[in-house]
């Protein structure tokens, strides 16, 4: 068996391990208030870090480009509760427009 076919198979039963372990939590314990206030944040920061990282970001360096620009125009946007697609053709095509120029 390949060297690709046992990291396949590892990484599988970790997974399945994994999830299994989440199933195991007891109640009690998911109905601690501060677990539930930690679970309903922490998507919006694994979020907010993934945005961070795409905009900011370019391999190992810092940089500010028409990213950032397609940015603060999604946000104005969310600001003025824009619908989500109206929200992401503004930021597109502001960063379009930024990067012509």
């Amino acid at each position: 068996m390949s060297a690709l076919w046992v990291a396949v198979i590892v990484t599988s039963v970790g997974c399945y391990l994994l999830k299994l372990t989440g199933l195991s939590v007891p109640e009690a314990v998911l109905e601690h208030p501060l677990v539930e206030r930690v679970a309903d944040l922490l998507p919006v920061a694994l979020l907010a870090a993934l945005v961070a990282v795409q905009v900011f970001a370019d391999g190992q360096s810092l940089v500010l480009d028409a990213r950032l620009v397609g940015l603060a125009v999604a946000v104005v946007a969310l600001l003025f509760r824009a619908p989500f697609l109206v929200v992401v053709l503004l930021a597109a095509a502001s960063a379009a427009l930024v990067r012509l120029l």
